[in-house]
């Protein structure tokens, strides 16, 4: 369009640097979740949730697809592809019935030299939800208890505890 006056000009150039949204959504590129690099154990419950997982992604791709809306798929593909990741590096270990010793799938109980009980069972990372009792294996609290038996006393944050109970995880 040809400029004829020095204010059309100034209206023209001010206007030439502003994107103009055209109707359509360009989706932002969202990085990928970071995986961990440890072994990704998992019991089976962490196994059913990671299915669980998959699932309700597959199902939540449907509403995006069918409204085109270009930003919530893909933050939901990225979403599917971090679960499905997670399931194809998934391994299972099935917890002994009764344990000798503190093991991946475990649940220790613990009484600390106040009297107070705690128990932690050692889950996969994704499963991990530590206001529950499931703490992730790698853990520094899990990593002091591993290999520990019924009866061996431990460091944990500054408190000496006694394992009093080890268990098949639930």
């Amino acid at each position: 369009m040809p400029v004829e006056r020095p204010e059309d000009y100034a209206r023209a150039m001010s206007r030439a640097f502003v994107r103009e949204n055209d109707g359509a959504e360009v989706p932002q590129d969202l990085p990928e979740r970071p995986v961990s690099s440890h072994p990704n154990f998992v019991t089976p419950h962490g196994l059913q949730q990671i299915e669980d997982h998959i699932h309700e992604l597959e199902a939540a791709r449907e509403e995006p697809k069918r409204t085109e809306d270009k930003d919530a798929l893909g933050r939901v593909d990225r979403e599917l592809r971090y679960w499905q990741q997670r399931k194809s590096s998934a391994k299972l270990v099935e917890p002994e019935a009764t344990p000798a010793k503190a093991r991946f799938g475990v649940r220790i109980t613990l009484r600390y030299e106040d009297g107070t009980e705690r128990s932690y069972t050692l889950v996969g990372e994704d499963e991990a939800d530590p206001a529950h009792g499931s703490i992730s294996w790698i853990s520094p609290i899990a990593q002091s208890l591993i290999g520990r038996e019924l009866g061996d006393e431990v460091n944990l944050q500054g408190q000496r505890a006694e394992i009093i109970a080890l268990a098949a995880g639930a």
